[in-house]
């Protein structure tokens, strides 16, 4: 978000036209669905606990709802930017439509830094943006989750404001709640655990035995958390993380040559993810640069942090045994280095099919609260391995069956998906 160069919207739009030439859509369909549907920009007055008072800006975007009402995070972020919502909220239209749950794309997001909020800051931020939006959202128009940095709490500040202002009690109105007050058992591992799905998938097709695999992973917010805890129950081994250090303001990657030991590091590490450098140092971890994680001698990278980090500036510095890219973040990969890594035959495994699970596991929750009655953990992740599976073959049967790069697979089933909705409700 912070690269001024990088449009992440434009790539979305770049790569949506590519497969609306595939698929030969009439440009009725292709303004439609390159461009959202509604966009909102609001201000939000906040005071502060020095008295003074603070306007913060805040986005939300709902892409398309031909399918069924939108869905999509709320971000809290320093660098974020209308086009990044954008290009979000175009993803999660993608991202439902492959898993086949019926629901939109939409996306939110604040420009501000909780880092330096108070809870109370907080709370009245996240009140405030709903008190902007609370016509424009609900269980039956967009239904909001959490993101980057945003989190359980800030939903259930969020879900009360609304619920407030509406006069009756709306739970399936947004997911990523709390257990208990709503929210769903597994959802915290739900997008990490999505990504492992759809990677033993891949690991199975090419016959590939996760005990004979390492990996390194970009990030180590929740979704990576749960991938490095799940990839290392099937046997893989992760060998670097890389995390965002707030004092810095920047990354640094961490190695450790004989694995990642997960609860060792989690027990340094904030929940915003930052990995404590000093700690990490004096358990025998080596520092990195951020970028570092990039260049391992791995078998697998799961880029599980922010949009626009495989590039066509740094891709051919992966490594040549890398065989498996699988995308836990939104965005992370542009279209010039996706060419190159064709071209290479590294399998890569496209981001609104690799993380779909949150925003599956969020249905799953929005299905719990609308009957009023929730499933066991296991009941909601053994669902989840059944989306996921059958959605990753679905991609990988027709990728296999045309010749085609998994990316423009996945594509293909979700714009068609979606185009097809707005043909059959006559809006084209």
């Amino acid at each position: 978000m912070a690269d001024k160069a990088f449009n992440p919207f434009k790539m979305a739009q770049e790569q949506f036209d590519k497969v609306a030439d595939i698929l030969e859509l009439d440009e009725a369909t292709r303004e439609l669905l390159r461009n959202p549907l509604r966009e909102y920009h609001v201000s939000i007055p906040v005071k502060m606990d020095d008295g003074t008072v603070k306007v913060f800006r805040g986005f939300r975007v709902q892409h398309n709802d031909s399918r069924g009402p939108a869905k999509g995070g709320i971000r809290f972020h320093p660098h974020e930017t209308i086009d990044t919502v954008k290009a979000l909220s175009t993803w999660m239209t993608w991202k439902c439509a492959v898993v086949d749950i019926p629901l939109g794309g939409s996306k939110g997001g604040v420009i501000c830094d909780p880092h330096n909020l108070s809870q109370r800051e907080q709370e009245q931020l996240c009140r405030g943006f709903v008190r902007q939006l609370a016509h424009d959202v609900g269980p039956l128009r967009d239904v909001p989750a959490p993101d980057v940095m945003t989190n359980a709490q800030h939903m259930l500040w969020m879900l009360d404001e609304y619920e407030t202002i509406m006069g009756a009690k709306f739970p399936g109105m947004i997911t990523g709640k709390p257990v208990g007050m709503g929210g769903s058992l597994g959802r915290t591992e739900a997008t990490g655990y999505g990504v492992i799905y759809t990677l033993r998938e891949a690991l199975k097709n090419h016959g590939v035995d996760p005990k004979n695999t390492t990996a390194s992973v970009q990030g180590f917010g929740k979704v990576a958390q749960y991938a490095i805890r799940l990839y290392n129950q099937m046997g893989g081994k992760v060998i670097a993380v890389s995390s965002w250090d707030q004092g810095e303001q920047k990354s640094f990657s961490y190695k450790k040559a004989t694995g990642v030991d997960i609860d060792e590091l989690l027990s340094v590490t904030d929940r915003y993810g930052g990995i404590n450098r000093p700690k990490a140092m004096q358990m025998g971890y080596e520092v990195l640069p951020g970028e570092d994680w990039l260049i391992q001698d791995v078998d697998i990278l799961i880029p599980a942090a922010l949009e626009n980090q495989i590039t066509g500036a740094n891709v051919q510095s992966i490594s040549k045994k890398v065989r498996f890219i699988a995308e836990g973040a939104n965005g992370p990969t542009t279209p010039e280095a996706d060419k190159v890594l064709r071209e290479r035959g590294v399998f890569v495994i496209p981001d609104f099919l690799a993380n779909a699970g949150g925003v599956t596991c969020s249905y799953f929750e929005q299905v719990q609260c609308n009957m009023n009655y929730f499933w066991e953990k296991d009941e909601v992740l053994a669902k989840l391995d059944l989306k996921m599976t059958s959605a990753f073959h679905a991609v990988s049967d027709l990728a296999k069956k045309k010749n085609l790069y998994m990316r423009d697979a996945a594509y293909i089933i979700a714009i068609n998906r979606v185009a097809q909705a707005c043909k059959d409700r006559g809006w084209v």
